[in-house]
């Protein structure tokens, strides 16, 4: 009985402390509900609306046509119209696009068309039967985004042309870029980049000031002359090259083991994961200065890993989410490295290709360096 009363009486403490630890109870409710929206809402591998470039080299009203049925299919959506094909492919290496939709000059003899179709008379060759109608040139380098476009392969056109039963070849020739045999691992292995930088910099760093107040460090700290930028920046510098030691891993053995190629300048590919590891370690600075306990930091953590992984185009496309999930994705730095290290890695893209997500990590590491040292005040309350 009095065994029964003590363990009561540690059951009510800890129940208390939970109760008045908001930090944590707060996780404990957010974290499965937002586990739940994410998987249950946001996530969706049934792919729609991905952006694609159109090339008409046509420019017929037959052409047009079969535009609009593409795009009637939800599967594409069609955000960018150019002249050449060169221009088509440098919109998918700067990842503005994922895919070219080729319309080739000779596009009204390829159809195979009946008189009473009201296009003209259908060709009586094999050879002219044989040869897609259109090409597409895609963005291999994702799986899902691939199959989900390989899909319209065969698609029918027999809402608008009569077709022939002697036709013997796929409506659209469908060319991979970056990733011809579809293998996971080029997709995987540069992302797993972004995943583990973002799980270890901000773990590493959201623990950094609230470990100097648990080991009584904090008095030292308030003693010396050190401004609070200058410690912020002293505490990540470390974990910096910790970074880059993961980067190479994680690459080097992905090259070697899965055959990933390493396709861009080693240069951009070192300023962007800078970038990267910086805007990462000012974010865990901040939650730094927001938890209280390590614990708390770590909670806090594991509430921005979650969305960071599944939201960022690492295990689903980015494509096939919701808008709202769209812009919160837009908000993580690690949706923005994603874009950036598959398109060095594998495309061959440049900083200039990339502009956007460049100044984006670069606004990101500014300002949270900003807020963190605004917050952090040199004493112990």
């Amino acid at each position: 009985m009095r065994s029964l009363r003590r363990i009561l009486a540690v059951l009510f403490k800890e129940l208390t402390q939970l109760r008045r630890d908001r930090m944590t109870f707060g996780m404990v409710i957010m974290i499965p509900l937002i586990q739940l929206i994410l998987f249950g809402y946001a996530i969706n591998t049934n792919v729609r609306d991905i952006p694609v470039a159109v090339v008409d080299q046509s420019q017929t009203g037959l052409s047009r046509v079969l535009i609009q049925m593409v795009e009637a299919t939800r599967v594409v959506k069609v955000v960018e119209h150019h002249t050449n094909v060169q221009d088509a492919e440098e919109a998918i290496r700067s990842a503005r696009v994922r895919a070219a939709f080729i319309l080739p000059d000779d596009l009204d003899n390829r159809i195979v068309r009946s008189p009473s179709a009201g296009f003209g008379t259908p060709p009586s060759t094999d050879e002219e039967t044989s040869r897609p109608v259109a090409q597409w040139i895609v963005d291999g380098s994702d799986t899902l985004i691939a199959s989900a476009i390989k899909s319209l392969r065969s698609m029918p056109l027999s809402e608008l042309f009569r077709e022939p039963p002697n036709r013997n070849t796929a409506t659209f020739e469908v060319a991979l870029f970056y990733n011809p045999e579809q293998r996971t691992a080029v997709n995987i292995v540069p992302g797993l980049v972004g995943v583990i930088l973002t799980m270890t910099m901000i773990m590493f760093t959201s623990a950094a000031i609230v470990r100097e107040r648990e080991r009584g460090n904090m008095e030292m700290l308030i003693n010396t002359p050190i401004r609070s930028l200058e410690l912020m920046i002293g505490k990540i510098i470390p974990y910096v090259f910790i970074g880059l030691v993961q980067l190479g891993i994680i690459l080097g053995l992905g090259h070697i083991l899965f055959g990933v190629p390493l396709s861009g300048n080693m240069l951009d590919l070192l300023g962007g994961t800078l970038l990267f590891i910086g805007a990462s370690l000012s974010l865990g600075l901040v939650l730094s200065t927001i938890a209280t306990s390590q614990l708390q930091a770590m909670q806090m953590t594991v509430f921005v890993l979650l969305p960071s992984i599944l939201l960022s185009g690492f295990m689903f496309p980015y494509e096939g989410m919701p808008i709202i999930a769209q812009y919160i994705a837009e908000a993580l730095p690690a949706t923005h490295f994603m874009r950036m290290i598959r398109g060095f890695v594998l495309r061959d893209a440049t900083f200039l290709d990339l502009y956007r997500d460049v100044v984006w990590l670069a606004g990101f590491f500014f300002l949270g360096m900003i807020v963190a040292a605004f917050r952090f005040k040199k004493r112990l309350d």
